[in-house]
């Protein structure tokens, strides 16, 4: 069995390498207690490539690719992907999933008014945020349904900050080395290097963007409502 996932590992050297410790831990959390030896590589593009055998490949390639979506090299008209958020103008979104797709700013109305940019920094999508999309054919897409739900819910909780180019583990360790351990509810994994922190209600997320920027080496957005 190998299957390439859509995980896409951007950064270099020393980051790069605490990444794949990372990647190494979340699939044996995954599929570690299954009849399946494996390893994991990445592409000459970044992506993470699993290849492996066992008595439990089939389940553990379905658990892999539910986890992190597959790089496909054809998008099916009415099909979910995951895709990376790879860039943005006023025509809409481009998209990632093996092939790249256009989000036309069209659909993007779903997600209320105003231009692809500011849409991208109402909901805080960093670059490379993996986002669901159902592919429309002719080399476009649409979010799906439960992305646009997903994301319309991030504008009414309390406040959320979404960041790239870092794990779950270092922007942990970077809000506790900020004194801000206690503003926030968690941190959710939205990708390999890119996450979500959930703010209390008493914690204002720019103010909170201001005070951890300066730890953090990739892109930085609020959530607002």
């Amino acid at each position: 069995m190998e299957v390439e996932l859509n995980a896409y590992v951007y950064v270099e050297g020393e980051a790069r390498r605490r990444v794949m410790d990372s990647v190494e831990g979340l699939i044996s959390n995954a599929v570690g207690e299954l009849e399946f030896t494996y390893s994991v590589e990445l592409t000459g593009e970044g992506y993470l490539e699993v290849s492996g055998e066992g008595e439990d490949a089939t389940v553990a390639r379905n658990i892999l690719t539910e986890e992190f979506g597959e790089r496909v090299d054809e998008a099916r008209v009415g099909e979910l992907y995951t895709a990376h958020l790879e860039s943005w103008s006023p025509d809409g979104f481009a998209v990632d999933c093996g092939v790249s797709l256009d989000v036309p700013v069209e659909s993007l109305e779903e997600l209320g008014k105003g231009s692809p940019s500011q849409i991208r920094q109402r909901y805080g999508l960093v670059q490379h945020l993996p986002l669901e999309v159902e592919a429309t054919g002719d080399g476009e897409a649409r979010l799906s349904d439960l992305q646009v739900d997903e994301l319309w819910d991030w504008t009414r909780g309390s406040g959320r900050l979404n960041v790239n180019s870092t794990t779950r583990s270092e922007i942990r360790a970077t809000l506790n080395r900020a004194g801000h351990a206690d503003d926030v509810v968690t941190v959710e994994r939205l990708g390999l290097l890119e996450q979500s922190v959930v703010c209390r209600e008493e914690t204002d997320p720019p103010g909170l963007l201001s005070s951890v920027g300066p730890y953090v080496h990739g892109e930085m957005l609020c959530v607002v409502d």
